[in-house]
């Protein structure tokens, strides 16, 4: 079973999810559109996976039984979607309505990813740049003026100073690095620590923001599928907070399904965790006296994922003139700690 631990691409479950949608709809069994979808992986690992499941509906096992098996690559909602449609005889629609899901996840994925992948690259290949210039260049220009006989400028010296730490102690940091990384991870996995650093993240500059609005429209279009696909309310709030990946929001949410089984709206807990602006809650509950829960929750979705589209954008345009800005004063303070004594070889020869 380890091979099912690795975890598969959006894409490839929202496309395996819209092609054995057409295959229910043409009334293929399940057991042979898994044989179809196995052929047709150019996934190994995938293929594999297929072919697994192909086996247990072999033996009897319904599809949503079968993806129960796979918790990495089939989420909760995923399975508990599947299972409402096997229930109330659409599993062709529901299938089509993951697929929809799984690709708008996608899509902001990408978005966000894009909109970091310049500044990330640009920031690696700056630390690459310094650590060259301090462990190998610097090195040597101190050799030189060393012979010379000449006095260094300060900030020569400075930079030397930084260039014999890095050398000597380069790998301690690394390892102080990683180390801190690692206690980093384990304080975030604690329910206390996981609370104060997914607050914290809201009240960055800037990202804070963004994060939040990432949130708000992941919690309505998760939400929103859940309700309209038929998962029961409770249910249905119990996998968007498993899935909400912050702390806040999921105590939020678990406080709006315990108001649920008393009989109250959900909105007033959503409101009161400081997450969810005015009119997502208030749409939120109008949707609940109107009963039109899912289409409420669904406009808001769209609404926020636009509101992150424009957000991530002017994020990179921001983040550009930054970054230059940076490099300019780190590489060139080292072109020119360097470049003043160079001024004064010529005296020094002399």
């Amino acid at each position: 079973m380890g091979i099912f631990r690795h975890k598969i691409k959006l894409d490839e479950i929202a496309a395996f999810s819209r092609q054995l949608a057409t295959m229910v709809k043409a009334g293929l069994p399940i057991h042979q559109s898994l044989g179809i979808l196995s052929e047709q992986s150019e996934s190994k690992i995938f293929k594999t996976v297929i072919d697994d499941m192909q086996k247990r509906i072999n033996t009897g096992n319904s599809l949503s039984e079968t993806l129960q098996q796979y918790p990495r690559i089939f989420s909760g909602l995923y399975v508990n979607m599947v299972r409402a449609g096997e229930m109330s005889g659409t599993l062709d629609r529901i299938l089509n309505r993951i697929s929809d899901y799984l690709e708008a996840n996608s899509k902001l994925q990408k978005k966000i990813k894009a909109a970091l992948s310049y500044p990330t690259a640009v920031l690696v290949m700056a630390f690459f740049v310094t650590a060259f210039l301090l462990l190998k260049v610097v090195p040597t220009f101190k050799g030189i003026f060393e012979s010379l006989g000449g006095k260094l400028p300060l900030p020569t010296l400075v930079l030397l100073k930084i260039s014999e730490l890095f050398r000597h102690y380069f790998v301690f940091l690394v390892i102080g690095i990683i180390i801190l990384i690692y206690i980093f991870k384990l304080y975030k996995k604690s329910p206390a620590g996981g609370l104060k650093i997914d607050r914290l993240l809201f009240r960055l500059p800037v990202f804070g923001k963004i994060i939040k609005k990432i949130i708000v429209a992941r919690f309505c279009r998760t939400l929103s599928t859940l309700v309209r696909s038929g998962v029961a309310i409770l249910v249905s709030l119990k996998i968007v907070a498993a899935a909400s990946g912050n702390k806040v929001v999921e105590i939020a949410v678990i406080e709006a399904s315990k108001n649920v089984e008393k009989g109250q709206p959900i909105a007033e807990p959503l409101a009161k965790c400081g997450i969810f602006p005015l009119m997502v809650t208030r749409m939120i509950a109008v949707g609940e006296e109107v009963g039109a829960l899912d289409e409420m929750l669904e406009k808001v979705a769209d609404f926020y994922e636009t509101e992150v589209d424009a957000a991530v954008s002017s994020l990179t345009s921001l983040i550009e003139p930054i970054i230059m800005v940076f490099l300019g004063i780190v590489i060139g303070g080292i072109a020119l700690a360097i470049l003043l004594p160079i001024f004064k070889i010529s005296e020094l020869v002399k």
